[in-house]
């Protein structure tokens, strides 16, 4: 008997039970850590971002000339965009082009409550316009999920414009019927047209949307919602 509890000793001078304790922390500890290493890793892919080559802001076709041409077009080559073309597309679209972080589009009262999630068969992104950068949201295609139209599974790239309703003022201009976000679609979405234009590219504005499960598959917060969808990409008859 004296030799067992001789035995129950560790070397500390502790009794074995005082060594279970600790072997119970320890493996508490590396517990925790294995979790946080986890939510470290779960982290970094979330906020990964891709940066995007300056856009070009100068040349292109005269105004006048892509007025002229611009048009929907609904029939898309496999043809997808190049990082140099994704860059010119969303900062014509929504891109800062003043030092004091206005856009190119107007926004009411300068809210900025539009933010461009980027579809492409690569997966969607969040378009961070003062950085000119895309936030890695999903790496899954869900163009097709983007419009009821098959058309949107075809696109390179479908541009989905969503609302944060917590910016709005419903009531400040006295007619809360005024939709202030779809306006600001608008505005967005006559940039594309342009763009596309001069580009020689096709695009399409949609309103046929299944906003729902659009939504719910980009886990948008209650305070925001998708507006509008705009399918971009080269015509069909261009492809080589």
């Amino acid at each position: 008997m004296l030799r067992l509890l001789h035995a129950m000793k560790t070397c500390a001078g502790k009794t074995i039970w005082d060594s279970i304790s600790y072997m119970k922390t320890y493996r508490l500890f590396a517990g925790l850590s294995v979790m946080l290493m986890a939510v470290s890793s779960v982290a970094s892919v979330s906020a990964e971002e891709i940066s995007l080559p300056k856009p070009v802001t100068t040349g292109g076709m005269p105004l006048m000339e892509a007025l002229q041409k611009r048009a929907s077009g609904r029939k898309f080559s496999d043809r997808q965009l190049t990082p140099q073309e994704m860059s010119n597309l969303l900062w014509a679209a929504w891109g800062v082009n003043r030092e004091d972080g206005r856009r190119t589009a107007p926004s009411a009262r300068n809210i900025q409550e539009i933010t461009l999630y980027v579809s492409t068969r690569d997966g969607v992104f969040e378009y961070d316009a003062p950085s000119n950068s895309l936030r890695v949201i999903m790496k899954e295609d869900i163009r097709a999920l983007t419009g009821a139209q098959p058309l949107a599974g075809k696109a390179a790239v479908n541009i989905i414009m969503v609302a944060d309703k917590s910016k709005v003022n419903w009531s400040a201009s006295g007619n809360e019927l005024v939709d202030y976000p779809s306006v600001d679609s608008g505005f967005i979405g006559q940039n594309i047209y342009l763009f596309c234009a001069s580009s020689g590219m096709s695009t399409v504005i949609r309103g046929l949307v299944d906003r729902k499960a659009l939504g719910a598959k980009l886990n948008l917060p209650e305070n925001k919602f998708v507006t509008f969808v705009q399918s971009v990409g080269f015509p069909e008859e261009t492809e080589k």
